[in-house]
């Protein structure tokens, strides 16, 4: 294998994504994608031999372009071998969120750190991997529920990564069922679950959120996570609130500070109330009760 490889970039749309991946796939060595959450577009990267498949590079964008209707620009820098590894590493160091979680991926080898959970995640495959303010600020509020509240049916509902799920499931020690849209992200979830053992407890799901009928058959739910956005947040306010047992808790994410309230509404009037609200930056998390 030569020293250095070009490392290709795109910036592309959810709709985009699998297109653009399988375009860098049939000519590179390596893909992987991570999703930046705050603008929800994905980066799609790729290592390949220099100046190597070139026209063919070039006709695999062709379609995706033709398919998507989207061009994304094309970014190119030379890497090292071990540098394209490296560089994907440092971009996710082991991060402790609140008392009791830290979250690593699979190149830390060091000992975990005592006291506290860790969720080890693959760093290639980002779909939430705690960076966010929304994810940690979850964390957060289950690491509080849990110290008085012991919910038997929990549902993460726009699972990603699964970290919320597995996190729930390594704490509170019940079955929990993770659903995303993206059948990817449901195989990364179940990826995840393996790495951290909790595959007898967590089942991940590809669903269209209420829709589904898996997830209404297992409601009602003692705890509901649904870091999502606030728009679908406030469309699903009266589903969340038939789908929660009576003295049920919701965890709300993927909301900012100026949109909070009017999500707490939504969820007002749909029978919830809010037991605290947790600011992380622009981000609001909101702890919600049903009556």
């Amino acid at each position: 294998m030569p020293e250095s490889m070009d490392c290709i970039s795109l910036i592309v749309p959810a709709d985009a994504l699998d297109h653009f991946e399988a375009a860098l796939g049939s000519v590179c060595r390596a893909v992987s994608f991570f999703h930046h959450e705050e603008l929800d577009v994905w980066d799609v990267q790729g290592v390949k031999e220099r100046g190597a498949h070139e026209p063919e590079l070039a006709s695999a964008l062709l379609v995706a372009e033709t398919l998507t209707g989207h061009a994304p620009q094309l970014t190119r820098t030379l890497v090292s071998v071990g540098g394209w590894l490296a560089r994907s590493q440092a971009g996710f160091p082991e991060q402790k969120i609140g008392r009791r979680f830290a979250v690593r991926g699979t190149h830390i080898a060091a000992p975990t750190l005592p006291g506290r959970i860790t969720l080890t995640l693959d760093a290639g495959l980002a779909f939430g991997t705690g960076e966010h303010n929304s994810t940690r600020g979850c964390l957060v509020a289950l690491e509080r529920l849990a110290r008085a509240y012991r919910p038997a049916r929990i549902l993460d509902l726009g699972t990603g990564s699964g970290i919320l799920a597995i996190a729930a499931a390594r704490m509170l020690h019940q079955p929990v069922l993770a659903s995303d849209i993206d059948q990817r992200a449901a195989r990364v979830a179940r990826a995840n679950a393996r790495l951290n053992g909790v595959t007898q407890h967590l089942r991940a799901i590809r669903a269209d959120g209420w829709a589904d009928r898996r997830i209404r058959r297992a409601a009602p739910y003692d705890l509901v996570f649904a870091n999502i956005l606030a728009r679908p947040l406030c469309a699903m306010a009266h589903q969340l609130s038939g789908s929660l047992a009576p003295g049920g808790i919701a965890v709300l994410a993927g909301l900012l500070n100026t949109q909070a309230n009017w999500v707490l509404s939504a969820h007002r009037r749909a029978g919830l109330v809010l037991e605290y609200r947790l600011t992380d930056g622009a981000w609001s998390i909101l702890t919600l009760r049903k009556r």
